[in-house]
């Protein structure tokens, strides 16, 4: 009973604290649980070889350095030049623009693309801005190799790039759902207010793919795959600096801002968490539990990320889980992906999720006006996700 209360216990603590702050958030879970179920020498084993394991700094250093990217990009006016020129239909600018947006890691973020779909006109429907800003500012990072998927990958051990493969059928589907729902009606072109700048669109546009083929390119080498992350978006920030002709000085302020150093500790307290957690009893009790695959990776997959609000969270509880009841052999990557998209879509409509909360703040809306404008391409999402568990699984 103590085993099964200090795990749903932890669960609460991270849930209530993410809501403040993530790498806190996991850090207090991870050490209450291990407190309260291990003895104090293997916690304090299981933390000091998490906090100098070299693969787990270099990848949590290497997300760190991403949102100076996004900063960068932002702060050069690089980002708004390649919006500006942008020179498209209606409905292509609304799909593509938050799109962009969402592959930088930029809190608040879905702030900065809210004013830009204001640009499109008065005649569309606060929840429809509402929906387009939500759906397509996540529908794009969900195959960047660079985002969400990077950490998670790595929580299941399994390549990223291979990972965007098996997803990219699935991202199609889901792209065109909100086109259908919500692009499709919009007509017309976008007012052009200045004659297209080709070099003012592709060299954002440059810098923003750089990192992945970078990173591609490196591995093909003998380096660690997280030393060739690590080198590819720090070349990328570099970049990043030249193009948008930032001055050294300028990095500090773009630091203070960014604050890298909370996606760093994201990241070592995922790692801990999930090695505390397989080193208690609970991992022994949830295998004596009857459910099944599908309903986890879908049902209380999209459950537990539309109650945090988060993606990465959501997933390292649910890969311990799944492991201990159904073993290493069962978590093929068609599990990892279904069981991915499922949290992301319960992540996209979820009350917590902050773009959820600025967006209908700023379109002048209510979440509901929202969740009846993008349940059905939800819900259709999670149905073929279910058709496909039956399928493959």
């Amino acid at each position: 009973m103590q085993t099964w209360l200090s795990f749903i216990i932890s669960i609460i603590l991270i849930m209530f604290i993410a809501r403040k702050s993530l790498w806190l958030a996991l850090f207090v879970g991870a050490l209450f649980l291990g407190a309260i179920n291990l003895p104090y020498r293997d916690l304090f084993v299981i933390t000091h070889f998490t906090l100098i394991d070299q693969k787990i700094v270099l990848l949590a250093s290497a997300v760190g350095i991403i949102p100076l990217i996004g900063g960068g990009l932002q702060a050069s006016g690089l980002m708004d030049d390649l919006i500006n020129n942008l020179q498209v239909k209606r409905r292509v600018y609304l799909g593509f623009s938050p799109a962009l947006m969402g592959l930088l890691p930029i809190p608040g973020g879905a702030l900065l693309s809210a004013p830009m779909l204001n640009r499109s006109g008065k005649d569309i429907s606060p929840e429809t801005y509402t929906a387009i800003n939500i759906w397509f500012r996540h529908i794009l990072i969900l195959i960047y190799p660079l985002g969400a998927l990077l950490p998670c990958s790595k929580m299941g051990n399994f390549n990223v790039y291979t990972a965007m493969m098996y997803i990219f059928p699935i991202f199609i589907v889901l792209f065109l759902l909100g086109y259908f729902f919500f692009l499709h009606p919009i007509k017309g072109d976008m007012p052009r207010p200045h004659k297209l700048n080709i070099k003012k669109l592709l060299i954002p546009l440059f810098i923003i793919l750089s990192a992945p083929i970078i990173h591609t390119i490196l591995n093909i080498t003998p380096l660690m795959d997280e030393i060739a992350l690590l080198t590819a978006v720090s070349i990328t920030l570099i970049l990043t600096f030249l193009f948008g002709k930032m001055k050294p000085k300028e990095l500090l302020p773009l630091v203070k801002k960014m604050k890298p150093w909370k996606y760093f500790l994201i990241i070592i307290g995922i790692f801990l968490f999930l090695r505390v957690f397989q080193a208690t009893a609970i991992t022994d009790k949830i295998s004596l539990l009857t459910f099944s695959q599908n309903f986890l990776i879908i049902i209380i997959a999209g459950t537990l990320s539309f109650v945090t609000g988060r993606v990465q969270l959501p997933i390292s509880i649910l890969i311990p889980i799944f492991l201990t009841k159904f073993g290493v052999d069962q978590f093929t990557i068609i599990v990892f992906v279904i069981m991915y998209i499922s949290v992301y879509l319960g992540y996209m409509i979820s009350p917590v999720h902050p773009c959820v909360t600025v967006s209908v703040e700023y379109f002048k809306t209510s979440y509901w006006q929202f969740v009846k404008k993008a349940y059905m391409p939800t819900i259709i999402g999670f149905v073929m996700l279910f058709i496909l568990s039956l399928i493959v699984i």
